[in-house]
């Protein structure tokens, strides 16, 4: 028997927060500038949904450990001075929030400083506060499902009873890994056909996911 959905888990960016674009852009702009020539495609492919240890160990593995941290500094400054210049919450995120009576929380790759940034900027932050949890709290980033089943414990609730929104791969890899239901969204930068799969609903409108958590 399924069991009810008593918590839903949010991944942060792309999910939350409209930052992905900003991420695909600066990887695409710093791969330009250190040697690693990459079109957005390869970023979504190779970076989006993933913790910063695996982001910088694959650059380390192209051009060497020095050229990574220096990458990952960069990428770190400009995000920021990014997201200060302008960063909105997800496209129909408020209203689905508004709609969900449930508990929820944030489980992300990204830094707990990182999601203070990006949360506080765009007024998210006291919605989740209490209730982030980051993968650096984790042996093991996404697709592995060591944050969701860390997030499920620290909420109290059973894993077959939670419910994910992602909108990468290695998101919804994880989310299925964790022995919960998973929700892509589609409506950022990975396709949905690299989101489809067993125990996973594809949503393309943020707005949808009340009626969705809803029917179970």
């Amino acid at each position: 028997m399924i069991k009810p959905i008593e918590l839903v888990i949010f991944d942060c960016d792309g999910v939350l927060v409209d930052s992905e674009r900003i991420a695909v852009r600066l990887q695409v702009e710093l791969g330009a500038e250190l040697g690693w020539p990459l079109t957005p495609d390869d970023v979504v492919d190779r970076f989006i949904g993933r913790s910063k240890e695996s982001i910088c160990e694959r650059i380390a593995e192209r051009l060497g450990e020095a050229t990574a941290a220096h990458w990952w500094e960069q990428l770190v400054r400009r995000h920021r001075d990014a997201v200060d210049a302008g960063l909105e919450p997800v496209d129909g995120l408020p209203e689905a929030l508004a709609g969900i009576t449930l508990p929820v929380c944030v489980a992300s790759s990204g830094s707990h400083e990182k999601m203070r940034h990006t949360l506080g900027v765009t007024g998210l932050h006291k919605r989740f506060e209490g209730r982030i949890f980051s993968s650096s709290e984790v042996p093991r980033g996404k697709p592995a499902p060591d944050l969701f089943l860390h997030a499920a414990r620290r909420m109290g609730v059973d894993p077959a009873a939670c419910a994910v929104v992602e909108d990468s791969r290695p998101g919804v890899q994880a989310a299925r890994a964790a022995g919960m239901r998973a929700f892509g969204y589609t409506g950022g930068l990975t396709p949905a056909e690299r989101l489809v799969g067993p125990g996973t609903v594809v949503l393309h409108d943020m707005r949808e996911l009340p009626g969705l958590l809803a029917e179970g």
